[in-house]
């Protein structure tokens, strides 16, 4: 028998037919011995090779039921060549049986042969390891490769070396130009390695292509210093110079007298036709060609556990019971839709017999989408050889009807990656067979028939911290577990951003994950420190974006167009109407764009029908606001939103105390009605769901050109805040909207903010503070020639006066209010004078209020706020009592309430 670990795990009998172990416990049983042929490997080793860090509790038995399984299909000598040994299992092998010891055997032979200058035997052992390799070692078994990483990477790092000895012999024996575009090819795979391309420039020298020997070694010089922060070797050096000064030593030597047969040179991934000898491939499925095109896995994947379980049953059901499956993946850029694809893909490769294909239809990105007429061409081409350079039926539809026609009777994945939208894959689907394909796009894929969506979110805090600690390293990051959670909030939960800033960490083994933290937030901008190499999170977020904006579709550049004017306001959770009024559409097209925008991942929904930035993409957003729209957009769009927030909180007040005289704070009118609202409750909960987001747009406008906006925003919270005893939340705005006020020296703005300040402090029991406040307001209102705020103003001055037991001082101000105007039976003004008197020891019954009274302009006003009762004072309780049976239901307080709480400084509706 034959084994194979250089690629996928693979068993051929003496003849060379391929042997398939179907239970995935048993090909990792198999390979966990392979790893150490000939030697013994404990049970407890080959325990985490089957379950992990998570066996079951019937391991030890399930693990005893594997061996006799693998023993049987090794054959009739299978319990001698697999044996149990005292420290638990030994699998014998012979000297040629394995490929990875014959790997080892020709590299051994190819570094004898360079000892001795020998080049041609040099080239002959090389190609033959090389020749050995499949694939990524153990590229089905992703957990087993996992736990024998040391190993794997011991042999990819020679791999990469007899390698490098393969193309330096090639260029010794004068074979510059046959082995020049696989040279290419091994040096783009290795943009870092330095000897690599001191072959490539000096190959491309010797083939007269001297300007592009120039650009290689610049090329790399780049790479180097923005990556590692290092300059070229002296290799790299040396060659540069013979090529800048034409140096003879750099021509090629003279051809041999005789030259063997050349070994042909080594392909970048070396895996040849597979064949299949499984039941239920067909008749002919020994001789098909089997492509195997998945890139290669990661072996660091981490998390997405839930996800990749479902993805692997359902493609481990579709081989074992027939039938198609269709999945298709969707994310945001960077959010791992490849990784997963790919990573799962591995995973039941052995499942489909018949190939694997892939394809990057490119999208999303800077490359041109790629087209399902070319994509099927070579398809076709890939599943049979013979159709490679003939004619092919010159329409797409004839030509998917033959992919569906060769999948027929075939086992096939297909990995569709990056696609842009349904009609680019549609071509491509297999017809009713037991092929299974697996899509991955920045969009929903909604019109595609019968697949099984998956929406990938950025991964959780466990998740990152566990994906950094295996690339950087877990000791460096418990080391510094508070730094960690900054890095990893500057990440904003994307493996591509994790992935460069473990880069960087690991090209900086001196800095500390502090430092970069600070770096990363720091800067200004997190989108121009997160890029290492080819890899970049602005690039990859910025793909979709584009994709809207250079549409030849109107709708989805209006979409653009508002995923710019929503990067205006960072941090803004928002619905159709707030979306509606900041880009000046109705409200059906706005619902269409942020649908749209929401189906290309710029925009999370995390609710129905509300919707929100991620970070990085707000971040994006707001770059993108300020490169490509005048300053009239940006700043017009804005003050719509605010004078909308202006309007639907005024009417929020007006639906809970309906017929109340107020002040009026907005003149302008939105050409987007504020939200319908039923009732109270209604008014209460959406208040409650918007404040968030109106305490940010309540911060730009103080900052805008239109800081009045702050103050006329937060006043309108008054409302909420009054039928809610609401004293905390709405703190930021009034503090906010005041400084906007003091700093434009407006003198409306700052009364009535620092009113709702001072009647806030009374509402808390904070009542010199609250004096303070109103202090302040009203010799504001009286400085801005605002009676009608200053007597509101001052019936609160005298209720907190009274509640700190200053009663000459409260009815100094009461008699005020009364000068202004102010009707006897003003309802605040009889508890609060009948609490004076009381205090003063002149209690007398004042003249009560009896429900509706008339106003100075001789309509009528119903009393929305409650004259907080005094508990001292059975007089004033009663007449306050009395007043509360005309108050609307919506606004009497409770009975509790009446009887238990002390005044303080009303929140008076101004």
């Amino acid at each position: 028998m034959r084994f194979g670990l250089l690629g996928d795990l693979r068993v051929q009998d003496d003849s060379g037919a391929a042997l398939t172990l179907h239970s995935a416990h048993g090909r990792a049983l198999l390979a966990a011995l392979l790893l150490t042929p000939n030697r013994p490997v404990s049970r407890e080793r080959l325990t985490d090779a089957l379950w992990g860090a998570s066996p079951p509790p019937t391991a030890s038995a399930a693990l005893t039921n594997q061996i006799a399984r693998l023993r049987r299909f090794l054959g009739p000598g299978g319990t001698d060549r697999l044996r149990t040994v005292p420290s638990g299992y030994l699998l014998r092998i012979g000297p040629t049986e394995l490929d990875t010891e014959e790997f080892t055997r020709a590299v051994a032979a190819a570094a004898t042969a360079r000892q001795r200058a020998d080049w041609q035997g040099v080239s002959s052992s090389a190609h033959a390891a090389l020749h050995l390799w499949r694939g990524t070692p153990l590229g089905d078994l992703p957990l087993v490769a996992e736990q024998a990483l040391p190993a794997v990477r011991s042999f990819e790092e020679a791999r990469l070396q007899v390698a490098e000895w393969f193309f330096e012999a090639e260029l010794n024996l004068g074979r510059h130009a046959s082995t020049l575009a696989e040279l290419t090819r091994w040096a783009a795979l290795h943009p870092l390695h330095e000897s690599l391309h001191v072959h490539l420039v000096t190959a491309l020298y010797r083939n007269g292509r001297q300007a592009e020997a120039l650009n290689a070694f610049d090329g790399i010089r780049t790479r180097l210093a923005e990556e590692l922060g290092v300059d070229p070797g002296p290799a790299l050096l040396t060659v540069h110079q013979q090529v800048l000064r034409a140096d003879p030593d750099l021509l090629p030597p003279p051809a041999p007298a005789a030259v063997p047969t050349k070994a042909a040179a080594p392909t970048v991934d070396p895996e040849p036709l597979a064949t299949s000898a499984s039941v239920g491939t067909g008749a002919d499925a020994s001789a098909r060609p089997a492509p195997a095109q998945l890139p290669a896995d990661v072996f660091d994947f981490t998390g997405r556990a839930d996800v990749l379980a479902a993805l692997t049953d359902r493609l481990e059901a579709v081989a074992a019971d027939g039938g198609a499956c269709l999945l298709a993946v969707s994310g945001m850029g960077g959010v791992g839709k490849t990784a997963l694809a790919v990573h799962a893909a591995h995973r039941v490769r052995h499942l489909f017999p018949d190939g694997q294909l892939y394809v990057d239809l490119h999208g999303f990105g800077n490359a041109q989408p790629r087209n399902p007429h070319d994509v099927l061409a070579c398809f076709l081409g890939d599943l049979d050889p013979e159709l490679l350079g003939a004619p092919l039926p010159e329409h797409t539809d004839d030509r998917a009807g033959r992919l569906r026609s060769v999948l027929s009777d075939r086992r096939v994945l297909l990995v569709l990656d990056n696609a842009r939208d349904a009609e680019q894959i549609l071509p491509l689907l297999p017809g009713h067979s037991r092929c299974a394909v697996l899509v991955t796009s920045r969009t929903a894929l909604t019109a595609l028939p019968g697949a099984h969506h998956v929406a990938l979110e950025p991964l959780d805090v466990d998740e990152q911290r566990d994906l950094l600690a295996r690339v950087c390293g877990a000791e460096r990051v418990n080391a510094e577990p508070d730094d960690a959670l900054r890095l990893l909030a500057a990440c904003g939960g994307l493996p591509l951003a994790l992935r460069i800033t473990s880069a960087r960490l690991t090209a900086r083994p001196t800095w500390s994950l502090g430092v970069l933290a600070d770096h990363l937030t720091g800067n200004g901008s997190r989108l121009r420190s997160l890029s290492a190499g080819h890899l970049s999170v602005r690039a990859t977020l910025a793909s979709s974006y584009l994709a809207l904006r250079d549409s030849h579709d109107p709708v989805e550049r209006d979409a653009a167009r508002l995923f710019r004017l929503l990067g205006l306001l960072p941090g803004l959770v928002f619905g159709i109407k707030q979306a509606a009024a900041l880009a000046d559409r109705p409200e059906h097209v706005a619902a269409e764009l942020l649908e749209t925008l929401v189906d290309y991942q710029l925009l999370q929904s995390p609710e129905p029908l509300r919707y929100r930035f991620h970070d990085l993409l707000g971040e994006l957003a707001a770059e993108a606001a300020v490169t490509e729209d005048s300053h009239e957009d940006s700043d017009a769009a804005p003050v719509r939103l605010m004078v909308w927030y202006c309007a639907a909180l005024q009417h929020a007040a007006d639906t809970l105390f309906p017929g109340v005289r107020r002040i009026a704070v907005l003149a302008d009118q939105p050409a987007v009605a504020p939200p319908d609202f039923t009732g109270g409750p209604q008014v209460t909960a959406w208040c409650t769901q918007e404040l968030s987001s109106i305490t940010t747009v309540v911060r730009h406008a103080a900052a805008s050109s239109r800081p009045d906006l702050a103050w006329r925003i937060a006043y309108g919270l008054s409302g909420y805040m009054t039928a809610g005893w609401w004293t905390g939340a709405a703190d930021e705005c009034r503090e906010l909207a005041l400084h906007s006020a003091e700093g434009s020296g407006d003198l409306l703005g700052q009364a009535l903010m620092l009113e709702r300040i001072g009647v806030v402090h009374g509402m808390s029991d904070r009542f010199p503070e609250a004096i303070e406040a109103l202090a302040a307001a009203l010799d504001r209102a009286e400085r801005a020639g605002r009676g009608d705020i200053a007597v509101n103003v001052l019936k609160n001055l005298a209720l907190s006066h009274s509640m700190m037991d200053e009663p000459e001082a409260g009815l100094a101000y009461a008699r005020r209010a009364l000068e202004r105007g102010v009707p006897e039976d003003d309802d605040l003004l009889v508890s609060t004078m009948a609490s004076l008197h009381l205090k003063l020891g002149t209690s007398r019954r004042p003249r009560r209020a009896s429900g509706n009274r008339s106003t100075p302009g001789g309509g009528t006003a119903t009393r929305t706020t409650p004259p907080w009762p005094c508990p001292t004072s059975a007089t004033a309780y009663e007449d306050w009592t009395d007043a509360t049976k005309h108050w609307p239901p919506s606004t009497k307080p409770a009975a509790s309430t009446r009887k238990s709480t002390a005044p303080t400084a009303s929140p008076t509706a101004s």
